[in-house]
C-alpha cells in the first residue's frame, strides 16, 4: 500500500472525530486524514449553547464514567487523551423522579435501566407480578437469541414494571418503547447474563455484580464549559483536515481505494482516498453504500434502521420552586407531551446562578409520535411550561428566555436482531471492501462512550486493512 495513507472520514460528529484521533495516534506518520462534515457545525448531537447569559447543552449533556466491563469509559479515556480530565465535573444532585399518577415519586434504586434487582424496592412505583419469575430449569435466553426488553420484562415482572419504570427509562435515552427495543443492543450486560441465569432477578443481579460500583462513585460526568470543548479538542488533536459544509454524495471503488464525490451536483469535487470510514447515520450511509455494486444488500439492510425525532426545550425561569431533584422521567401512560425533564442548574451545581435563574430542559417526542412535534417553537415551549407546572404542582414563573432545539431523525430504534444484522453488514464489507468501515450510534448504540469506542474501533480496522500501525 502506498505511503502516506489517505483516509477519508465521512461525518464530523464525535464518532468521526474520535476516529480521527485514533488514526493520529496509531497510523503511520504522515497519514493524511480528512473529515468531511455535511453541515457547518462539528460535533453532531454534542452542542453547547448559551441561554440567558449562561451555558447549556442543546444536545447530549453528559457521558458515563465507566465502561460496562468496569473500567473507565471510552469517553473518559478520550477526555484524558485530550488533556481535559481535570475539567470533568459530576452532578451535584443525583436523585431523579418518575411521574406516577400525576405526581413525582423517586426513581427506585437497585435497578438496571429500570429492570429491578430487588422487587421490594420498586413497589412504590409499580407492583410486580406475583411468582412469574420462576426457574424453568434453563437460561432465559438461548445463546444467540435476542428479544425486546418489554417482552422479557413483561413475562417475568408484569406490565406495571415495564410501563411505569422500564419504558420511561428507555424512553428517556432512546425515545422508543421497551416493547420494540432490542435487549442485546440496549442492555448488553443483562442480555449476557440472561443467557446464563434462569430468572430475570438472577440475571439483573449477575449483571450488576459483573461491574460493581463503589458507594458514592459518580455515574455521569461532563466538562466544565460544556461538551463542545470535547468536540473542539478532538477536532484539533490529530491534525486532521476538517472540511465543513462538504457533503459526500457518492462513493466509488477504484483500483487503489476509493473516489469520493464531494460538494454540489453542479460543481462536484472528486477526491481519492485509500480508505473510507463512514461515521454518519444509517440512511446517509445506506445511500453511499448503494452506489457500490456489490454492497446493495448491505445498503438495504442498513437503510431499514429507523430513527425517532425529538425536541429539547430549555426554559430560563426566574427563581422557580423546584424540588431537590436532577429531574424526572415520564411514562407514556401518563399522557404528557414531555417524556423527560432535567433541572439543569440544580443537577449541575457548577452552573448554579447567583441571580436564582434556573434552566429547566424538557425532552419531547417519542418514536411513532412525530406529529406531536409539528407545532411552532412558541407552542412547544408553552406546552412544556404548562406541563412542568402541572407535574410540579405549582405555577412556574414565565420564562425570561427559551430555546428549542429540534433533532430530526436523531435516535436509532434498535429492534431485536439488530446486532446480528450489523455484524452481517460489516462481514460483507470486510470480505469485499476491507478499507471501508462503518461506525456510529446507528450501528453500535447511543451515548458518547459507545460512539467514541465505535469510531476508534473502526479506525483500528482501517489501519489493519491498510497494513498495520507504525
Amino acid at each position: 500500500m502506498r505511503q502516506p495513507w489517505r483516509v477519508a472520514i465521512v461525518g464530523g460528529g464525535i464518532t468521526g472525530l474520535a476516529a480521527a484521533v485514533r488514526l493520529a495516534d496509531r497510523a503511520p506518520a504522515g497519514t493524511e486524514v480528512t473529515v468531511y462534515e455535511q453541515s457547518g457545525v462539528l460535533g453532531g448531537k454534542l452542542r453547547t449553547g448559551e441561554l440567558a447569559g449562561g451555558p447549556v447543552e442543546f444536545g447530549a449533556e453528559s457521558f458515563l464514567m465507566r465502561d460496562p466491563a468496569g473500567g473507565e469509559s471510552a469517553a473518559v479515556a478520550l477526555v484524558r487523551r485530550l488533556g481535559l480530565a481535570g475539567d470533568i465535573v459530576h452532578p451535584s444532585v443525583g436523585q431523579a423522579a418518575l411521574v406516577v399518577d400525576g405526581g413525582l415519586r423517586p426513581v427506585p434504586g437497585g435497578t438496571l435501566v429500570g429492570v429491578p434487582g430487588d422487587l421490594a424496592k420498586v413497589t412504590a412505583v409499580a407492583e410486580p407480578a406475583a411468582d412469574a419469575d420462576r426457574d424453568a430449569g434453563r437460561p432465559l435466553l438461548a445463546p444467540d437469541a435476542d428479544v425486546s426488553v418489554g417482552a422479557l420484562v413483561r413475562a417475568r415482572f408484569g406490565d406495571a414494571v415495564v410501563d411505569r419504570l422500564v419504558d420511561p427509562m428507555l424512553g428517556g435515552v432512546y425515545a422508543g418503547r421497551a416493547d420494540d427495543l432490542s435487549l442485546a443492543t440496549t442492555m448488553p450486560a443483562l442480555a449476557r447474563a440472561a443467557r446464563v441465569e434462569h430468572t430475570l432477578l438472577g440475571a439483573v443481579r449477575a449483571a450488576q455484580a459483573a461491574a460493581p460500583r463503589a458507594p458514592g462513585e459518580p455515574v455521569f460526568g461532563t466538562l466544565a464549559g460544556g461538551l463542545s470543548r470535547l468536540v473542539e479538542a478532538a477536532a484539533t488533536a490529530g491534525g486532521a483536515t476538517i472540511r465543513r459544509t462538504a457533503a459526500v454524495r457518492e462513493l466509488t471503488p477504484t483500483a487503489t481505494g476509493w473516489r469520493l464525490t464531494v460538494g454540489p451536483t453542479r460543481d462536484p469535487e472528486l477526491v481519492d482516498a485509500d480508505a473510507v470510514l463512514l461515521a454518519v447515520p444509517a440512511r446517509p450511509a445506506a445511500r453511499l453504500l448503494a452506489g457500490v455494486a456489490d454492497l446493495a444488500g448491505a445498503a438495504a439492510t442498513i437503510g431499514e434502521l429507523d430513527y425517532a425525532s425529538v425536541a429539547l426545550v430549555t426554559l430560563a425561569l426566574p427563581r422557580p420552586e423546584l424540588p431537590a431533584l436532577s429531574g424526572f422521567l415520564v411514562p407514556a401512560t401518563e399522557g404528557l407531551l414531555i417524556k423527560a425533564s432535567t433541572f439543569f442548574t440544580t443537577k449541575w451545581g457548577h452552573l448554579a446562578r447567583p441571580d436564582g435563574l434556573a434552566l429547566v430542559r424538557a425532552s419531547v417526542g417519542r418514536y411513532g409520535e412525530e406529529a406531536s412535534l409539528q407545532v411552532t417553537d412558541d407552542d412547544l415551549a408553552e406546552a412544556v411550561h404548562r406541563e412542568l407546572s402541572k407535574v410540579l404542582g405549582v405555577p412556574l414563573p414565565a420564562p425570561v428566555a427559551r430555546h428549542v432545539q429540534r433533532w430530526g431523525g436523531s435516535l436509532p430504534q434498535y429492534t431485536p436482531g439488530h446486532l446480528d444484522r450489523v455484524a452481517a453488514v460489516r462481514a460483507a464489507l470486510r470480505g469485499a471492501h476491507p478499507t471501508l468501515a462503518l461506525a456510529g450510534a446507528g450501528y453500535d448504540g447511543v451515548g458518547i462512550p459507545v460512539c467514541v469506542r465505535s469510531g476508534a474501533t473502526a479506525a483500528e480496522e482501517i489501519i489493519t486493512a491498510l497494513g498495520g500501525s507504525a
